[in-house]
C-alpha cells in the first residue's frame, strides 16, 4: 500500500530520468545530422574532381605531349649547324604590295573637223590637205549659196526674187585685143584691167603693155572698171613703188570698183617672195593698200583660199574688201569677200580664148 509520500518522490525522478532521454536523443540527432551534412559536401568535392579530372583527360588526349630534345642532343653526333635552326627561313619574304595603276579615263573621240563646223578646207597647190579652224575674230559672210543661179554660163545671185549681183572678167595682155563693146553686149557688167607686174625672179617693174588702150576703151563701152596689180614686193618700200606705179598710170581715171593688190605663190618655179614670213606679207600688203586708200580710191586684196587663209593675216587687213578666187560650183572660203572669181576657163564674145570669170556681190558703183 503507497502513501502519499511515496507519490511525490516517484514523479521528481521520473521527471528527471525524461529529461536525461530527451537530452541524449537530441545530441545524438545533432551528431548523425552533422555525419550526413559532411557525407554531402563529401560528395559533391568528389564529383567536382571526377568531373575536372575528365576534362582534364579529354584535354590530355587531344594534346599529345611533345618532348623536345635538349639542345646540346641535336648538336652533338650530328651534321646539323646551327644556321639550320634558323626557322625564319620557314616564312616566305615579306613583299611590298603592288602599287594600283592609275584608271585609265576612255578616250574621248576627237570631232570630225568636216562635220563639226568649226574647221575650212584648205587645198595646197601641191595636192595636200589640211582643215584648219575658223577663226571667231574675222567676219564671216553671210551668203546663202542656194541663190546662185547659173544662165547663159554667167553666175548671178538673187534676193527675194531680184538679181543683186553683177557680171565681170578680169584681162590683161595675155587676152591681146578686146572687143569691150561686144563684152558688154554678152552680159559683162564689170572689167578687172591688170595695171602691171614685178618679175617674180628679176624684181623689175613692168607696165602691162595694154593697159591704157584696155582702160580707155572699156570705159569708153559703158563698163565699170577696176584695176588689179600683181605683186613680187619684198619689203613695205618696193609695195609703196608698186602702188605709185598704180597712183601715176591711173592719172584721172575715176574707178567704179577696187585698186587690187594680187601677191600670189609662183607655180613651179622658185620666186623671190617665197622666203617671206606670214607677218611680212601681210605688213607689204598693208603699205601697198594703205598707199592706194589714201588717194580716196577703193581697195581690195586677191587671193585664194590658201593664200587668204594661210599667207596673209587678214585680221590686220579687215579694212579691206576681198577679192576670192576659187574655181568651184559653190565657194568654201568662209570669211566675208565681196568678189568672187569662180572660173578660169570662161568664153565671152569680144574675147578671144579663155578668160577669167567673176561675181560680185557688191555694186561698186554705188559704194
Amino acid at each position: 500500500m503507497k502513501m502519499p509520500n511515496d507519490f511525490d518522490d516517484n514523479s521528481n525522478m521520473t521527471f528527471t530520468v525524461v529529461m536525461s532521454i530527451v537530452a541524449v536523443s537530441a545530441f545524438v540527432a545533432v551528431i548523425l545530422l552533422t555525419v550526413l551534412l559532411l557525407n554531402q559536401k563529401s560528395t559533391a568535392s568528389d564529383g567536382r574532381s571526377q568531373q575536372n579530372s575528365t576534362v582534364q583527360a579529354a584535354a590530355n588526349q587531344s594534346s599529345p605531349v611533345i618532348i623536345y630534345p635538349e639542345t646540346d642532343e641535336l648538336l652533338s653526333g650530328s651534321e646539323l649547324h646551327p644556321d639550320d635552326l634558323d626557322f625564319w627561313d620557314m616564312f616566305p619574304e615579306p613583299t611590298a604590295s603592288p602599287t594600283p595603276e592609275p584608271t585609265k579615263e576612255p578616250e574621248k573621240e576627237e570631232p570630225d573637223p568636216s562635220t563639226d563646223g568649226k574647221h575650212t578646207l584648205v587645198q595646197y597647190a601641191d595636192g595636200e590637205e589640211e582643215w584648219v579652224l575658223i577663226s571667231p575674230y574675222l567676219p564671216k559672210h553671210e551668203y546663202d549659196f542656194t541663190k546662185l543661179v547659173c544662165q547663159s554660163d554667167l553666175m548671178k545671185y538673187y534676193e527675194n526674187g531680184k538679181q543683186t549681183s553683177y557680171v565681170g572678167v578680169d584681162i590683161s595682155k595675155y587676152q591681146d585685143y578686146v572687143d569691150f563693146v561686144k563684152v558688154k553686149k554678152a552680159g559683162i557688167d564689170f572689167v578687172m584691167i591688170r595695171v602691171g607686174a614685178r618679175g617674180y625672179s628679176s624684181g623689175q617693174l613692168i607696165l602691162d603693155e595694154y593697159f591704157s588702150d584696155n582702160i580707155k576703151r572699156a570705159m569708153d563701152a559703158g563698163l565699170d572698171v577696176g584695176v588689179y596689180f600683181y605683186s613680187q614686193a619684198i619689203t613695205k618700200e618696193e609695195a609703196i613703188e608698186e602702188a605709185n606705179l598704180v597712183i601715176e598710170n591711173l592719172g584721172e581715171y575715176q574707178l567704179a570698183y577696187p585698186v587690187a593688190y594680187d601677191m600670189e605663190l609662183v607655180e613651179n618655179d622658185t620666186a623671190r617672195t617665197d622666203n617671206l614670213t606670214k607677218g611680212e606679207k601681210t605688213e607689204i600688203a598693208k603699205a601697198f593698200l594703205d598707199t592706194i586708200a589714201a588717194t580716196g580710191r577703193k581697195t581690195m586684196v586677191y587671193g585664194n583660199k590658201e593664200w587668204l587663209v594661210k599667207e596673209i593675216d587678214m585680221s590686220k587687213l579687215t579694212a579691206y574688201d576681198v577679192w576670192l578666187s576659187q574655181a568651184a560650183d559653190i565657194p568654201d572660203y568662209p570669211y566675208k569677200f565681196s568678189m568672187w572669181q569662180y572660173d578660169f576657163e570662161g568664153s565671152v564674145d569680144g574675147i578671144v580664148g579663155y578668160v577669167n570669170m567673176n561675181i560680185s556681190f557688191v555694186n561698186f558703183a554705188e559704194k
